[in-house]
């Protein structure tokens, strides 16, 4: 059912950007695999209607998210009336940060709780573990927000919250950008993690911003856990989801917002038609609706297929380059790999390893971390194995 593909000659980013010609490249977050049919075969019927006009998004698309979500995740409760639709996550995130910003800046005036003394506005200031994904910086910066970053830290192999710098950030903060789970360390928060953040976060009146788009990526053992179905109080958070991620189909432009609150939804909503992302390509509505509701057994077979390559690259690593270290993984598509003992900035390492071998990664510079490289395991077993004994060859010839 899973059906590799040479994306070469496709225009796609991943493969025939000016970097990434003539190399195999692990590095871009999307992956080498044809859609499920369900999905191809839905797009090919709104392709034989001929017109591609503006559209609307039919009921169909949210009783598709609501089921999807109540069935495989046990998520109850998304409404019709609490969904926008929009078109990436990443979008998303930057109207709901103007969004908070106008509402955050109106309470400082009017709160007596406010954190800010004299009533003196300040910009939004955005709280989120680090390394994050390289976007959250982006969106951040972009919209005039300060960031406040609260690094993980590594415990036996395996990234943890630092508790007590979490809590001493939150009281510098307003939003809490969640990633769950997490790009790039690809840890799987538990529901005991989520609902001691979530305790922080209310404790000193965080509204938290979940991106949930890796959602579908867990390993066995592990289970992701929507922060929707933690919280209590719907005032103080919303979650950003998409199909894309796990169906291969960003490109058709579509993503989700789950807002809870009706007055924060009619905000966030105003956000989206100022950034102008609230108008949605038809074919990125038909393929959300074909993903949820027929393609659940190719996903399940991508899971285990992008798990059998992680435990390759663990059982490689450890017999051919025992010098990196591909830290302790419980979901996404995404290995994190420590390549501090080379002694060479991941930046430099990765620029020299594409010179030379033709195999990209991403350096983790652009995660806000140093040593480490990002590898993309949602290819096929043999793209894995070629990039990892070129990765071994460029290794050994420079130590």
């Amino acid at each position: 059912m899973l059906e590799y593909v040479n994306r070469q000659g496709s225009d796609c980013y991943k493969w025939d950007s000016d970097e990434a010609r003539g190399c195999l490249p692990l590095w871009v977050a999307d992956m080498d695999f044809a859609a499920a049919k369900p999905i191809r075969e839905a797009m090919q019927r709104r392709l034989d209607h001929g017109v591609f006009g503006y559209s609307i998004v039919p009921q169909a698309n949210y009783d598709a998210v609501a089921s999807w979500f109540e069935r495989r995740h046990g998520w109850k409760g998304i409404h019709r009336e609490n969904l926008l639709y929009t078109t990436a996550v990443v979008p998303a995130i930057s109207a709901i940060f103007a969004a908070l910003e106008l509402r955050n800046q109106k309470s400082k005036i009017t709160n007596n709780k406010s954190k800010i003394t004299n009533n003196k506005c300040t910009r939004l200031r955005v709280l989120t573990f680090t390394p994050a994904y390289n976007a959250f910086f982006s969106c951040i910066e972009n919209m005039g927000c300060e960031l406040v970053p609260s690094p993980l830290v590594l415990v036996n192999n395996r990234f943890e919250i630092n508790w007590e710098d979490l809590e001493a950030k939150a009281k510098e903060a307003d939003v809490f950008l969640l990633c769950n789970p997490h790009n790039p360390t690809g840890r799987v928060w538990s529901r005991e993690e989520l609902e001691r953040i979530a305790d922080i976060m209310r404790r000193e009146h965080l509204f938290v911003l979940s991106d949930e788009i890796h959602c579908e990526f867990a390993f066995p053992g592990h289970a992701y856990t929507p922060f929707a179905s933690i919280v209590i109080d719907d005032t103080d958070f919303c979650v950003c989801m998409s199909a894309s991620k796990a169906f291969n189909i960003a490109g058709l432009l579509c993503a989700t917002i789950f807002v809870p609150n009706k007055e924060l939804f009619a905000q966030i909503n105003h956000a989206l038609e100022i950034h102008e992302v609230n108008g949605l390509n038809p074919f990125g509505l038909v393929a959300q609706v074909a993903a949820y509701n027929e393609s659940e057994a190719w996903l399940d077979e991508l899971n285990a297929l992008v798990y059998d390559n992680f435990c390759f690259l663990r059982d490689f690593l450890h017999e051919h380059l025992p010098m990196l270290q591909l830290h302790e993984t419980e979901g996404t598509y995404l290995g994190w790999v420590n390549i501090s003992a080379l002694g060479m900035p991941a930046e430099t390492f990765c620029r020299e390893l594409a010179k030379e071998q033709h195999v990209l990664f991403n350096p983790s510079e652009m995660y806000g971390a140093h040593d480490y490289i990002r590898i993309n395991l949602a290819t096929s077993h043999e793209i894995l194995a070629e990039a990892l004994e070129r990765l071994e060859n460029y290794i050994k010839r420079t130590k």
